[in-house]
């Protein structure tokens, strides 16, 4: 039978897919626009899991709050220009949206429903990679709560409203001004961006990576020949430095260097009305730990050609 333009126009905005398939999908189903999108979305899954081998380590950073509550995930794409598609800002924008009603986890996150579809988000993500054409995923989620106060988000280079390739979430816990509470823990998402620490408080560090750190300056002090009262103090001297670098509220404070994250937070209590305390963070940058796949891009085009 005959396919007109116009269903191919229609089953393309229905579904995204390209001229070529939706015309295919159309004459295999003989022109039944709903076996058509059954066609195509069966196609479709094949085509998501060819696609499920290839390194996914771009992508987008998306985070949203609610007041007292924050969220980021990461979903990730084969490449950057992906990331600039409307349609992966969207997903990755409503996925943000949808792990607010979860625990933050990304199995919840995952199994939950992706708004106005009838599927599960995991389910939506994998009909958009038939759809947009690349391998994606959702790689993790994280969230923040506190029982009063605020949790502040913050996106470095945004590439849309609360998308970019970095984000964070910081809790503040008060009884006093919210929305103070919020703009001063934004400066210290800011700040987390910035520093990447390894922790909130010393006594929130892996304590194998204090050990370890405790054994070299030990050992660089030994190299000196004092004796072993001056070693340990030499050793707890070099541990101070450490934390200043690493732990967020001994770090001085990128917005005024000549204080402390903890002091910084004492004085805008001024502003706040009330104690307030900085309850955790969370730091995602896009494509962090994923071992990238490096092409040849000489042995690509020769391969190509060969055909």
């Amino acid at each position: 039978m005959s396919i007109s333009a116009a269903q191919v126009k229609e089953l393309r905005e229905l579904t995204g897919a390209g001229m070529m398939d939706c015309k295919n999908a159309l004459a295999e189903s003989g022109g039944d626009m709903e076996a058509a999108v059954d066609w195509l979305r069966k196609k479709g899954i094949a085509k998501a899991d060819k696609k499920a081998g290839r390194t996914a380590a771009e992508g987008l950073i998306g985070v949203a709050s609610d007041g007292a509550a924050g969220v980021v995930v990461e979903v990730n794409s084969e490449t950057d220009f992906v990331a600039r598609n409307e349609a992966f800002q969207e997903l990755v924008r409503n996925i943000a949206g949808v792990a607010l009603t979860t625990d933050g986890s990304v199995e919840a996150v995952a199994g939950a429903a992706y708004p106005g579809s009838g599927k599960a988000v995991a389910d939506q993500v994998k009909d958009a990679v038939a759809t947009i054409g690349e391998n994606m995923n959702l790689r993790r989620a994280a969230k923040l709560s506190v029982s009063q106060g605020a949790v502040a988000t913050y996106v470095h280079n945004a590439a849309a409203e609360n998308l970019g390739k970095l984000g964070v979430l910081v809790g503040i816990e008060t009884s006093g001004d919210a929305e103070a509470a919020r703009a001063f823990a934004r400066q210290v998402a800011m700040h987390v961006a910035a520093t990447s620490p390894m922790a909130l408080t010393t006594e929130e560090l892996d304590p194998a990576a204090v050990a370890k750190e405790r054994e070299i300056f030990s050992d660089q002090a030994r190299a000196s020949g004092k004796p072993e009262n001056i070693i340990e103090k030499m050793v707890e001297g070099r541990l101070r430095k450490f934390y200043e670098e690493v732990v967020l509220v001994k770090q001085a404070f990128v917005i005024n260097p000549d204080q402390t994250v903890e002091q910084a937070l004492k004085e805008a209590e001024k502003a706040i009305g009330a104690p307030a305390k900085l309850t955790g963070f969370v730091r995602f940058a896009i494509g962090e730990g994923i071992e990238r796949e490096e092409s040849d891009f000489a042995a690509e085009v020769a391969a190509a050609v060969k055909g």
